[in-house]
């Protein structure tokens, strides 16, 4: 990822994520990680059945990674890893939500300003009036 898409103003949203998910042959399905106590949306991933599995059997959030298809167990490397409270699925049982308990200090990968992982991965807004513009929450 470039410094520029993480942590710049304007706005690149990727439209053909999901095509390129489908170019992997991996079957997944869209998983919503929430703060269990502050309803806060943490992330978007995708969980296969193999990431499902590891969830409930760790108790922490595991994901399918869709661009290095392979098992991304969330912290691992980092130590900002999701306790899992919960593990819901929607009525057409095509995504899945994670209600979670962050432990370290966030659960996204980029660093604010003071250096910290950030709580979440959505830290910025689209200015409604230019519409085309980010900025940060």
């Amino acid at each position: 990822m470039s410094l520029d898409l993480e942590e710049g103003n304007d706005l690149q949203l990727d439209f053909s994520k999901l095509k390129k998910i489908a170019a992997t042959e991996s079957d997944v399905l869209p998983v919503v990680v929430q703060d269990a106590d502050s309803g806060e949306v943490l992330i978007l991933a995708y969980a296969n059945e193999k990431a499902l599995h590891h969830t409930v059997e760790s108790g922490m959030a595991t994901f399918w990674s869709t661009s290095r298809n392979e098992l991304w167990i969330k912290g691992k490397t980092s130590g900002d890893w999701l306790k899992i409270e919960e593990v819901r699925v929607n009525c057409e049982q095509n995504s899945l939500l994670y209600r979670v308990t962050p432990q370290g200090q966030g659960s996204c990968h980029t660093k604010g300003k003071d250096g910290k992982a950030r709580s979440g991965c959505y830290y910025r807004k689209i200015d409604l009036e230019n519409g085309k513009e980010l900025k940060f929450c």
